[in-house]
């Protein structure tokens, strides 16, 4: 297979290297949401990135992409890491669901918003009682005229303390078959009825909350598709979910593989030969990782993500841990007496198990939908 650019993508990547070169000082303070100032440091870090035309490139340039191939958005990731920059908003998922089910109306209210990152957007997906069982879920959306009203709660949700916007799965047909009674609202969340709960992590992060419906209403031009769609347009949604770059994870990997081999290399960080090998066994699943996160983007071009993001999903898991395992070792006691922020990442890496679908559930799609297995 060859990696090299074609004469389109090297002028993309040297513009965005160019870009990041005069920018990228501008935003030294990285991506944080463990306190407000991270909070708005990271989003002028988005809005910065959208302006310059590096946010969802592979949508639609009518509402703020660029109409490009999606290997653009794996070069948007590598080049982010190279320069040790933030990685970019994780809204790729999000965006699909939209520009791919809603109607124009819709996409054209709120795509330039979510893609222009002028507007953030959260993801209500979990439950307390329904966490891998997501067809289990029991938020509700009954039909009135004009719209829906919606009751429940969400737990988990992501930014959901500064959100804007969620885009909600909820029951709207609870005469059906679980699956088939479901369907996507995009909920403006300063409507009332809305109540926002931070959850503080064992890391400190602030990111995630618990949201609360209590009679909310939703207008019926918010429905995402038809009623009834909702299962399939969050299955296509987690697709994009667990794609490395489509999340920002491959940039972000890269940042800490690369600081770790820079410690290494100049002596501030001892390493004996096993964990010299160790270094350089990660470094090379995490290449091989690129390359394939390369080679699952040009192959959307021809079809949908499907069931092979549970593939990529699996092996940026690994990657993840082994770098973050193999970075704590390297430290020593000071990754727990000295900076905090290691630790925290290690703990966060740990969570990649289970947020986008558990190591069980991937490997039942792997078993099952590409491999022709029984279920068991």
């Amino acid at each position: 297979m060859d990696f090299s650019d074609s004469p389109e993508v090297a002028e993309f990547r040297a513009d965005l290297r160019a870009w990041l070169a005069e920018h990228l000082a501008e935003h030294a303070d990285g991506v944080s949401y463990d306190s407000a100032e991270g909070v708005e440091a990271t989003h002028r870090w988005h809005r910065a990135l959208a302006a310059a035309g590096y946010v969802a490139v592979s949508l639609d340039p009518r509402y703020g992409g660029r109409g490009l191939s999606d290997l653009y958005e794996a070069v948007i990731n590598e080049e982010l890491a190279a320069a040790a920059a933030p990685p970019p908003p994780p809204i790729g998922h999000i965006a699909h669901a939209v520009a791919d089910f809603a109607s124009d109306d819709l996409k054209g209210r709120v795509l330039p918003g979510l893609l222009g990152c002028t507007e953030s957007w959260c993801q209500g997906f979990s439950e307390p009682g329904a966490g891998s069982d997501l067809a289990g879920l029991s938020t509700t959306a009954a039909a009135t005229d004009g719209g829906f009203v919606v009751n429940g709660q969400k737990i988990w949700t992501s930014w959901a303390m500064w959100a804007d916007r969620c885009l909600l799965l909820c029951r709207t047909e609870p005469d059906q078959p679980r699956h088939r009674g479901l369907s996507m609202l995009v909920v403006d969340m300063d409507t009332p009825g809305i109540t926002r709960r931070e959850i503080t992590l064992a890391n400190g992060s602030r990111e995630f909350a618990e949201v609360f419906f209590d009679d909310v209403r939703v207008p019926a031009a918010n429905l995402v598709g038809e009623r009834g769609q909702g299962w399939k347009i969050a299955q296509h949604m987690l697709t994009y979910e667990r794609g490395p770059a489509d999340m920002g994870w491959t940039g972000r990997l890269g940042n800490v593989l690369a600081a770790a081999q820079e410690a290494v290399r100049s002596g501030r960080l001892p390493a004996d030969d096993v964990l010299r090998r160790r270094l350089a066994a990660v470094a090379v699943d995490a290449q091989v990782l690129s390359w394939h996160v390369a080679r699952s983007l040009v192959d959307r071009e021809s079809a949908d993500p499907g069931s092979s993001g549970s593939i990529d999903k699996l092996l940026t898991t690994r990657v993840e841990q082994e770098l973050y395992h193999v970075v704590d070792d390297l430290l020593g006691a000071a990754v727990v007496v000295g900076d905090q922020r290691p630790f925290s990442e290690y703990l966060w890496s740990r969570a990649q198990s289970i947020y986008g679908g558990t190591q069980q559930i991937q490997r039942q799609i792997v078993a099952q939908r590409l491999l022709g297995l029984p279920r068991g």
